[in-house]
C-alpha cells in the first residue's frame, strides 16, 4: 500500500482518507492535470487473486456506466504496481455518518437528504446496478447540502448473478436487509431497506437494532419488529413514520418497489419541522434570522385597501378636529364617508349638472374623480393643495374677449373634504363585506366532477392493493391489517358520497368525499404512487 507523500504512477498521494474491507481511499493528485481526486486500492496485489480481480473488474465497467449528479463519479480504473485501483471524483465534504455525530438532523434536512440518495439509487436501478451497501458512512454530504453516494465496490449488476458468490454475505450487518443477511438474492428493495434505516437514524439518531454483537444485529434485523421511530421522536410526523416502518419490511413485497415510489411518498409528506432552516457550511442546519421589512406609511395597506398612517400623521389629523365633533367609531368612520361620497356621485349623475362651491375651494382638472380610485393610495391633508388651495387672484379675474363655450358634457368633478381623503377607502367598499367564517357554496356539478375522479382513482387503488394481495398470497402472506381497514373505509366513504350527491346532498358528499380523498391518498403513499 503506498504511503502519504508517496507516488503510485502518475498520482501524487496527499492523505488517506479511509479504509475498508475492500482496501484503502486515497486523496491524490495527479501530477499531470494536477486535479485532486479519489484514490481507491481494492486489492493490495493480484498475484493469485485473478478470480477477484476479475469480479472488481466486472464491477468497474459496471460503476463506469453512471453518470449521475448524485453518483460519485469513477474517473478510470488501472492496474499500477500490480494493483488494482480506481480514480473516483474527489467529493469535498463529510460522510453523514460524521455528520450525525455533530448533533441530530432536522426532519427536513433528513427527508432532502434521503431524497437525492433514492435519485441516486433510482438512476441505478433503471441501469440493474444494485449498491447493496447503502449506509451515512457512504453518503458524502457536501458544504452546500448535495449528497453523493459513494462506494459501489461491491455493486453488482443485476443482470449478473455470478458476481455474488451464493451464500456469502456483503454489506454493513447495522443497516443490510434480511434477505441480504440470510445470504439470499438481493435487488433493488434491499438497498431501499437500508435507506429506510439510514432515515430511521438520521431522524432519530439511532439506529432501530443496537444489540451487543454483530450476530445479535444480524438476528434482530432478521427476526426483531422496529421500534417505531415516532416513539423515540414524538414530533416526527406520523406519514414518515409509517414511510420508514414500510421501507424496513422485513419481507421485501411489503415494501417499497422502487426508489421513485419511495421519493414520492416522502414528498407527499406534509411541513416538515426544520423546514425553514438555512443550511452553513458545515453541513449543519440553523434556523433562519427574522426580518422585517419597513413599507413607507403612504403605501403600507391592510387587507381592505384602507391607507395606514404613522401615528405621528394621525395624532396631527386628529388635532385639526374640532374638540366637539362627534366621531364613529374607528372601524365605521371610513365607510361612513364612503357612503356618502358615493350619495353624492349619484346625486350628480341624476341632476345631470356640474356643481362646485363658490365660497370653498374649487376642484382643478388635474383632481378629477377618478383620483379615489383603489389604485391610488390616499394622502395626508397637508400633501392636496391641488384640492384645498383657495382660487388665486387671476383665477377670479374675468379672461378678456368673449367668453368661451362651456364643453357640450362637462367632467363630473367630485369634491373629498381633506379629512375624508386620508382615510375613506374606494367606493366599492359599501358593498357589505362577505363573512370570512361562512362557507363557500358548494357547485353540485364541480363535486360531482371531483367524487368521478375520486371514483376512478380508487378503482386504481384496488386493483394495486389485489395484485399486491395475490403476491403475498402466493408466498404465504397477507396484506396487512391496516391497509386491509383502509381500504374498506375508501369502497364505503366513495359509496356513500355517490349516493349523497345522487340525491343532491352537496354537503354530506362533501363530507364523504374528503374522508375518501384521504384514504385514497393513504393508500398511493403505500403503494407508492
Amino acid at each position: 500500500m503506498p504511503d502519504s507523500n508517496q507516488r503510485l504512477g502518475d498520482y501524487e498521494i496527499l492523505s488517506e482518507l479511509g479504509a475498508g474491507g475492500m482496501g484503502k481511499v486515497y486523496k491524490v493528485r495527479n501530477v499531470i492535470t494536477d486535479r485532486v481526486e479519489a484514490m481507491k486500492v481494492l486489492l493490495p496485489d493480484l498475484a493469485g487473486r485473478q478470480e477477484l480481480a476479475a469480479r472488481f473488474e466486472r464491477e468497474i465497467k459496471v460503476l463506469a456506466a453512471l453518470d449521475h449528479p448524485n453518483i460519485a463519479a469513477l474517473r478510470t480504473a488501472l492496474i499500477l504496481d500490480n494493483q488494482l485501483v480506481m480514480i473516483m471524483e474527489y467529493v469535498e465534504g463529510i460522510t453523514m455518518t460524521t455528520r450525525l455525530q455533530r448533533g441530530p438532523i432536522s426532519i427536513a434536512d433528513a427527508v432532502n437528504y434521503t431524497s437525492q440518495v433514492l435519485d441516486a439509487l433510482g438512476y441505478a436501478h433503471q441501469r440493474h446496478v444494485i449498491h447493496r451497501d447503502v449506509k451515512p458512512a457512504n453518503m458524502m454530504l457536501t458544504p452546500l447540502g448535495v449528497v453523493k453516494l459513494m462506494d459501489f465496490g461491491i455493486a453488482r449488476s443485476g443482470d449478473e448473478s455470478s458476481l455474488t458468490m451464493t451464500g456469502t454475505t456483503l454489506g454493513s450487518v447495522g443497516y443490510m436487509a434480511p434477505e441480504q443477511i440470510k445470504g439470499e438474492q438481493t435487488d433493488a428493495r434491499s438497498d431501499l431497506y437500508s435507506v429506510g434505516i439510514s432515515l430511521y437514524e438520521m431522524v432519530t439518531g439511532r439506529r432501530p437494532f443496537r444489540e451487543s454483537s454483530d450476530y445479535s444485529i444480524m438476528a434482530a434485523q432478521v427476526n426483531q419488529p422496529p421500534t417505531p421511530p415516532i416513539e423515540l421522536k414524538p414530533e416526527l410526523p406520523a406519514a414518515l413514520n409509517e414511510i420508514i416502518l414500510l421501507a424496513i419490511n422485513k419481507d421485501a413485497s411489503g415494501r417499497f418497489q422502487s426508489a421513485e415510489a419511495f421519493k414520492n411518498a416522502l414528498s407527499r409528506v406534509g411541513p416538515l419541522p426544520g423546514a425553514d432552516a438555512t443550511r452553513t457550511a458545515t453541513g449543519i442546519s440553523t434556523p433562519l434570522p427574522a426580518t422585517a421589512t419597513m413599507i413607507p406609511a403612504q403605501t403600507a395597506t391592510t387587507s381592505t385597501g384602507a391607507a395606514r398612517q404613522p401615528q405621528a400623521t394621525l395624532a396631527a389629523s386628529q388635532q385639526n378636529m374640532p374638540a366637539n365633533s362627534a366621531q364613529p367609531p374607528a372601524s365605521h368612520r371610513g365607510l361612513y364617508m364612503a357612503a356618502g361620497a358615493l350619495l353624492v356621485v349619484v346625486a350628480l349623475f341624476a341632476a345631470g349638472m356640474y356643481t362646485h362651491n363658490s365660497g370653498q375651494s374649487k376642484a382643478t382638472p388635474e383632481a378629477p374623480a377618478q383620483a379615489i380610485a383603489p389604485s391610488t393610495p390616499a394622502l395626508p391633508a397637508q400633501a392636496s393643495p391641488a384640492t384645498t388651495a383657495p382660487p388665486s387672484d387671476a383665477a377670479k379675474q374675468p379672461a378678456s374677449g368673449p367668453p368661451a363655450p362651456p364643453p357640450a358634457t362637462p367632467p363630473l368633478k367630485v369634491h373629498v373634504p381633506p379629512a375624508a381623503a386620508q382615510t375613506a377607502p374606494p367606493v366599492a367598499a359599501v358593498a357589505p363585506a362577505a363573512d370570512p367564517n361562512a362557507a363557500p357554496p358548494i357547485d353540485l356539478d364541480q363535486l360531482e366532477h371531483e367524487i368521478d375522479q375520486l371514483t376512478a382513482r380508487a378503482g386504481a387503488v384496488n386493483s394495486g392493493l389485489d395484485h399486491l394481495r395475490a403476491e403475498q398470497a402466493s408466498s404465504g402472506f397477507g396484506l396487512r391489517g391496516d391497509i386491509a381497514q383502509r381500504q374498506e373505509s375508501m369502497k364505503l366513504n366513495v359509496q356513500k358520497a355517490q349516493d349523497a350527491i345522487a340525491r343532491g346532498d352537496g354537503e354530506r358528499a362533501k363530507r364523504y368525499s374528503d374522508l375518501a380523498n384521504g384514504d385514497i391518498e393513504a393508500l398511493e403513499r403505500f403503494l407508492g404512487r
